[in-house]
């Protein structure tokens, strides 16, 4: 070679002689490669962008899936609250329905008649799953049971409902209004 030669001439030779030194059946495969390692970083590429679809598809599925139970569970906590408020108002007639059946009657006919509307009303409160809170003769529970009173010298064993003075209501497991009661000591 030629120790004269410019250093641009010399890199341009040394080109042209790497092209000649490949043979036209290594420079197809060299570009096969370089084409398979461009679509195998292509293909990754979709496959990540496909994991981070199915991602937040299964996220977006899960929100929605959250919010239908809670805007289930806010429906019938609303309905059970309306009903509760509306029992709740019933309270005080069936207090005084109880009280003007227990009252003395010299007509059978009206306290027969006054018996079954009372009766069609338990029924009513049954089918709205309300019930009484059992109080005469069971241990005191402050979750149920409003004591307003303490009595000596009774039947009942200390801690004990001696006597209801206003009935306690629940519908369900959801107290409405506690048992107003006297406690044995």
């Amino acid at each position: 070679m030629n120790n004269n030669i410019p250093e641009e001439e010399l890199d341009e030779e040394i080109i042209e002689n790497d092209d000649t030194d490949l043979s036209e059946e290594e420079l197809d495969e060299a570009d096969a490669v370089s084409e398979y390692n461009d679509i195998a970083t292509k293909i990754a590429e979709m496959e990540d962008s496909i994991a981070e679809a199915n991602d937040k598809y299964l996220r977006l599925a899960a929100e929605y899936q959250n919010y239908r139970n809670r805007t289930a569970k806010e429906k019938t906590e609303t309905y059970q609250n309306a009903v509760s408020k509306c029992i709740e108002g019933l309270l005080p007639f069936i207090d005084s329905f109880e009280r003007s059946i227990e009252a003395e009657c010299s007509d059978e006919n009206y306290k027969n008649g006054m018996q079954l509307i009372f009766g069609q009303l338990k029924a009513f409160l049954d089918q709205m799953n309300v019930k009484e809170v059992e109080a005469l003769g069971k241990e005191f529970d402050p979750n149920v049971h409003n004591a307003i009173q303490q009595l000596d010298g009774t039947d009942y064993a200390s801690n004990y409902v001696c006597a209801v003075y206003q009935k306690g209501y629940m519908i369900g497991d959801k107290l409405i209004r506690p048992a107003m009661v006297a406690v044995a000591v």
